[in-house]
């Protein structure tokens, strides 16, 4: 399944200028030209009112507050395997933004029954996550979260049972990773399975930058146990092919016949193949379950990149979300 999102038109000949301002405020004053001239100085100020109101209206909103929570409602789920889905939550208004910056990512919240694994007593409690949307601030009015649902995952469990019109618990923006076009040279992604959320928001803002100056390389790893748990695969296949400086190196377990990627888990080697060396104007990006990501930082390590920090800052060489 594709993701593709097509932005809001903006500027002066958007839609919504044409339609609600210039051609209503066109046969207001043509009118009253035409009826009674000695009104057109009043007909002239309700235009301009009307184009004024119109501008403030069709501007974006930021609404994620970092202090507190507030309620979306889930206005579509759309299952692209047996247990992954991509949950779109509806923002106040068609013109309303999440306000997060690239790189970062929301916390959900939601109170569910979670057992005690020391008593095994059953208690009602409040269970926060962290997610990367795979959208961004260039489609006003919702956000989309892919999501894989785990049997032991309880804010995942939870989303698998939303129903249209349910709503979450978000909070946000969160995150010590704030990208800005050129900031390296070179980037080197490591995904695991989701962990390809922030890697994915971080690659379509370097590729929409391409017009505007942004010439980022990008090698992406991104592993997965078998084929089918490849998320997003059409995107990022698409993506490969229409960016020269975007490289793309599939992994997988349990590989099929005729496979031409990597196998097994992601090895020091393969890193040396596929990402940048070592450098001052370079990153690694590392995202994936904890036991993938304590290996890479070995690794990385063992490869003579900086030791990664057990809390990842901005300026780290190795970048764990």
């Amino acid at each position: 399944m594709s993701t593709k999102f097509t932005p809001k038109p903006t500027g002066p000949l958007a839609p919504q200028y044409v339609n609600f301002v210039y051609i209503p405020s066109a046969i207001l004053i043509a009118g009253t030209a035409l009826l009674k001239a000695a009104w057109l100085p009043v007909a002239v100020a309700v235009a301009a009112a009307l184009g004024g109101f119109q501008v403030y209206n069709n501007q974006t909103k930021k609404v994620l507050d970092p202090n507190k929570f507030q309620e979306f409602p889930l206005m579509e789920k759309t299952v692209t395997s047996h247990n992954t889905a991509i949950y779109r939550f509806k923002l106040p208004s068609s013109n309303s933004i999440l306000g997060l910056p690239i790189g970062q990512h929301i916390s959900l919240a939601a109170n569910l029954d979670v057992k005690d694994p020391k008593t095994e007593k059953v208690e009602n409690k409040e269970v926060v996550r962290s997610y990367t949307p795979i959208s961004s601030d260039i489609h006003p009015g919702y956000f989309d979260l892919m999501i894989k649902s785990y049997p032991t995952g309880n804010i995942s469990r939870h989303l698998a049972t939303m129903n249209v019109g349910d709503t979450m618990r978000v909070k946000g923006p969160k995150g010590a990773m704030q990208y800005s076009p050129n900031m390296v040279r070179s980037f080197g992604m490591i995904a695991g399975g989701t962990g390809i959320t922030p890697m994915l928001q971080i690659v379509r803002a370097i590729l929409r930058g391409r017009k505007s100056g942004d010439t980022t390389e990008i090698n992406l790893i991104f592993a997965n146990v078998d084929e089918k748990d490849i998320l997003l695969r059409e995107d990022l296949d698409q993506l490969d092919k229409e960016d020269d400086k975007f490289h793309l190196y599939y992994v997988l377990n349990n590989p099929p016949e005729k496979w031409d990627g990597g196998v097994g888990f992601v090895t020091a080697d393969m890193i040396k193949a596929h990402l940048p060396a070592p450098a001052k104007d370079m990153k690694i990006l590392v995202c994936g379950p904890p036991p993938m990501v304590a290996a890479i930082k070995k690794a990385t390590e063992s490869l003579g990149y900086e030791k990664p920090r057990p809390v990842s800052k901005l300026d780290d060489q190795v970048f764990c979300f």
